[in-house]
């Protein structure tokens, strides 16, 4: 005969039987928690600029699809590394 296994989900708890976060062992607590938001900064990063284009290379590019602010970049890139001013990323 098989025995009754005793459930393991937790009761309900009240809300209001919460932790007083304000008293000193808990902002002690929360002080020492290190706070990390966002995405991790990359080791090369790039830089927000405003360039004007032609209407119609802008729709050119575009017309690729999503990520059509990294190939053109990529073609910008490809370009001035031909002419030596540019250096290749790692």
């Amino acid at each position: 005969m098989r025995v009754s296994k005793k459930s393991t989900a937790r009761g309900w708890v009240d809300p209001d039987e919460a932790p007083d976060l304000s008293t000193p062992k808990w902002r002690e607590k929360l002080a020492a928690a290190p706070v990390k938001r966002g995405r991790p900064k990359a080791a090369v990063t790039k830089i927000s600029t405003t360039i004007r284009l032609d209407a119609d290379i802008l729709k050119a590019l575009k017309s690729t699809g999503a990520g059509w602010q990294t190939r053109a970049n990529g073609i910008l890139r490809t370009r001035l590394l031909s002419k030596g001013k540019a250096t290749k990323r790692s």
